[in-house]
């Protein structure tokens, strides 16, 4: 790979990456925010906002983990192999818990159906989506050290 495509690949994966904890953070905040105060109208929006934002969300995700696995050289070793399987479990959470609950609790919402299974499905979201955020968090860290150390 020539060197000006490395660097672009770089400050794609830095951009995307970035976005990325952008979106989920703001989703996080969002929600406690609104949770917090009550109000059905807003966490209605919120919940639908959310749902709608992932159309934004999955492809910075899917631009942060192909750059950077692109930049790993394909077989990734030490710092790269751990943001590697953090991304992988990043991934795996998105699909597996944070979509379906977003979806989930926009549908519910927009019901008005704000019973013990959406009080569930929140909870169960917000705990996934602190996870990303640590996760996401920690291979920005990690990203940055190897950064300084190239």
């Amino acid at each position: 790979m020539s060197t000006f495509n490395r660097l672009l690949l770089r400050r794609l994966h830095r951009v995307a990456g970035m976005a990325a904890l952008g979106f989920i953070a703001s989703f996080w905040l969002a929600t406690v925010i609104v949770e917090l105060r009550g109000n059905i109208g807003e966490i209605t929006l919120v919940k639908t906002a959310i749902a709608w934002g992932l159309i934004g969300l999955i492809p910075v995700l899917t631009a942060t983990g192909g750059s950077g696995f692109a930049l790993s050289g394909g077989t990734p070793s030490g710092i790269l192999k751990t943001k590697l399987r953090r991304m992988q479990v990043i991934a795996a959470n998105g699909i597996l818990v944070l979509a379906p609950s977003a979806i989930t609790l926009a549908i519910l919402a927009q019901q008005g159906r704000f019973d013990g299974l959406f009080v569930g499905v929140q909870i169960l979201e917000l705990l996934a989506g602190l996870i990303n955020i640590c996760l996401i968090g920690l291979n920005i860290r990690d990203g940055l050290a190897l950064a300084r150390s190239t």
